[in-house]
């Protein structure tokens, strides 16, 4: 089984990283795996510190909202 999470872009670091803030939490995700640019702002889902998609800001905020209440139990 996979475990991918949302995040935020919050931080353009190079051409191939950035910062993801993820429940709170800020990390860097590498982006070689995605074929569309990212910028500050972006909804993403990253698995094991790769950004696998990028996300519609709705359907991010809806999944993020069941994260915190999985989190939070």
């Amino acid at each position: 089984m996979c475990l991918a999470i949302p995040g935020l872009v919050c931080e353009l670091i190079s051409e191939k990283r950035v910062m993801v803030d993820i429940t709170g939490v800020k990390r860097e995700a590498d982006t070689s795996l995605l074929d569309e640019s990212l910028d500050i702002g972006d909804y993403v889902l990253v698995h094991t510190g790769f950004i696998i998609s990028k996300l519609d800001p709705e359907q991010a905020k809806e999944d993020l909202k069941l994260w915190e209440e999985i989190l939070s139990s």
